[in-house]
């Protein structure tokens, strides 16, 4: 049977505290009563005492009301004849920092030296009782609801923290599907594509059907090579290789490519984010576009970075997927935009602030 619960936040302070139990058998014993009865009924007391007082360590909330209540009761029927009773005040208020909210821990502790005011005044007590029963009642009753405060403080901080934790393991589960969405869909539909070409010519054409089989060969290390860099956090190897990739892509496609690109020096931030963009527009034109020709243009100017990809396709006002939806919040964390117009097929717009190297 275990007098205090297993919690780290009591530990063995609670036995320390009751060193102070000790002023009312010293008072006891100070008074002209030396009667059994008078004994007994102190003793009795201390024993109800010592029940209320362990008790209370095992529940919290509301349901402290009853023991602090008690335990203030003691008080109020021992004080007229045992000046030590003081002790039972002070331990009520103890109490009442962990009663709920501070706001009603402070209205329990002003009700308890309201009592201690109302007896002293009605039975005429002592200053030896309601000096400290008023003044230590105060101050431990204060301090604890000051340091429950701080506790309940750390413990809403640290949740906090494991929140922002957790948000942030979400974010990045996020980033690397969009990552790896980015990286394998565009790759794997090339490899498909020339994969597909190279069956067809096999029979017409083998020498260009073996070129387009190198090609599978080269691109599946690349992509392996690209798996690799997504998982060391570097998604994209520069933008002007994105740029012949989108062309092999395109060609490979049976789409006409045309690229107007100035190739600006950009920050490495904003070049990774219109490489991946360009990347996935050129996937989505090879996949669903159905187009016959496509341009590419980049253009800076006044500090902002303008990509376009326009393909002649079938364009579609379709919910946004994965790749796009990706690629928009890539742009929107940079401060930038991204538009997309149908009519006569599809054309996508990405405007970046940028600062030149």
């Amino acid at each position: 049977m275990r007098l205090l619960p297993k919690n780290k936040d009591i530990g063995w302070t609670p036995y320390a505290w009751l060193i102070y139990l000790a002023s009312v058998p010293f008072y006891a014993y100070a008074s002209r009563e030396k009667s059994p009865a008078y004994w007994a009924l102190t003793i009795l007391g201390m024993v109800v005492f010592l029940a209320l007082y362990f008790r209370g360590y095992w529940i919290k909330g509301k349901k402290l009301l009853w023991i602090i209540a008690a335990i203030a009761l003691l008080g109020a029927v021992y004080a007229p004849t045992n000046a030590g009773a003081s002790v039972y005040f002070i331990y009520a208020a103890s109490f009442a920092a962990y009663i709920g909210e501070t706001a009603f821990a402070i209205r329990i502790l002003l009700l308890i030296l309201l009592l201690i005011g109302l007896e002293t005044w009605i039975l005429r007590l002592p200053p030896y009782f309601w000096i400290p029963a008023t003044v230590f009642s105060t101050l431990v009753g204060a301090t604890n609801i000051h340091f429950k405060q701080r506790q309940m403080d750390s413990k809403k901080l640290l949740m906090a923290q494991e929140e922002v934790e957790q948000l942030a393991k979400i974010a990045e589960r996020e980033r690397i599907a969009r990552d790896l969405h980015d990286v394998l869909g565009h790759t794997l539909s090339v490899i498909v594509l020339k994969s597909e070409l190279a069956a067809k010519l096999a029979e017409t054409d083998p020498i260009r059907a073996a070129q387009e089989i190198r090609d599978v060969e080269r691109i599946s290390r690349d992509a392996l090579g690209q798996v690799r860099s997504t998982v060391s956090g570097y998604q994209s190897r520069g933008l002007l290789a994105e740029v012949e990739q989108a062309r092999s892509a395109l060609r490979a496609a049976g789409v006409q490519a045309q690229c107007d690109f100035d190739a600006p020096k950009l920050p490495a931030a904003q070049e990774g984010v219109l490489a991946l963009a360009l990347r996935e527009a050129v996937t989505n034109v090879v996949r669903h576009a159905k187009a016959s020709s496509c341009s590419l243009s980049l253009h800076q100017e006044n500090g902002n970075c303008r990509l376009q990809i326009k393909d002649d396709g079938c364009g579609s006002m379709s919910p946004e997927g994965v790749g796009l939806t990706g690629m928009r919040q890539r742009v929107e964390s940079l401060g930038g935009q991204l538009q997309r117009e149908v009519s006569s097929g599809t054309c996508l717009t990405i405007t970046l602030p940028v600062a030149t190297q």
